[in-house]
């Protein structure tokens, strides 16, 4: 098992209130499965993500990415596990947009502390592997959302982390770039890449193997999504 999420409560304190946003979340994920995590805006599934992430601690709860247990870590550690262990796909791409293609791929590898040419090495390879070799010189500007997105999921795969997470991956693009992304995840996942996709597209969240329902910061639902 790579990710392991036990008894997960989350609370944010808004003046003297305090606010329950996951309410005894457990969730369990096998290397190399395709999740999705579906649930409306204000459900708690991008706080979920930012748990699993490592970008936020959960109030209460039971955490264990790869057999390590994260809610001991100091920050320096987490950064470490985010840098290595995870890798990130936003809606919005999250690109720097003085940089080339080839150049946002590096930088979790400059993070990383690796040497110059092995990183523009490496970067290029990812970048094939999302088939933008030709692209690595352009600008965020020159590129279509769909060709800006692969740049991002190469960035996310560039440091080959244990499990790739992605924030609803296809929302600001068109229905024929979306499915582009889509067949990529697919792609990656056949080569053992492990997922959790939060949508709420039931379309999309239909092409992972496994499908969640979060309401009001409790998983209602589980069961077999569309695709095999």
């Amino acid at each position: 098992m790579i990710l392991d999420l036990r008894n997960i409560y989350k609370d944010y304190q808004q003046d003297k209130l305090v606010v329950p946003v996951l309410k005894d979340v457990s969730l369990q994920i096998e290397e190399g499965e395709y999740v999705a995590v579906m649930g409306p805006s204000g459900s708690g599934k991008t706080t979920l993500m930012n748990i699993i992430g490592c970008l936020d601690r959960p109030t209460s709860g039971k955490y264990e990415l790869d057999g390590q247990d994260i809610l001991e870590l100091n920050d320096k550690a987490l950064s470490a596990v985010r840098l290595n262990s995870v890798g990130f796909v936003f809606q919005n791409f999250q690109l720097l947009p003085r940089q080339s293609a080839l150049d946002n791929v590096c930088l979790p590898l400059i993070y990383a502390g690796v040497k110059k040419k092995e990183r523009r090495q490496r970067a290029m390879a990812a970048l094939e592997h999302v088939g933008l070799a030709d692209r690595a010189e352009f600008k965020p500007a020159q590129l279509s959302g769909g060709q800006k997105q692969r740049v991002a999921i190469a960035r996310a795969i560039v440091n080959n982390p244990r499990i790739l997470l992605a924030d609803e991956p296809t929302g600001a693009l068109d229905s024929r770039s979306g499915n582009q992304i889509m067949e990529l995840f697919h792609q990656l996942n056949s080569e053992g890449v492990t997922i959790m996709m939060i949508t709420h597209d039931a379309r999309i969240g239909e092409e992972a193997e496994r499908m969640l329902h979060i309401a009001d910061g409790v998983i209602t639902e589980e069961g077999e999504a569309g695709r095999k």
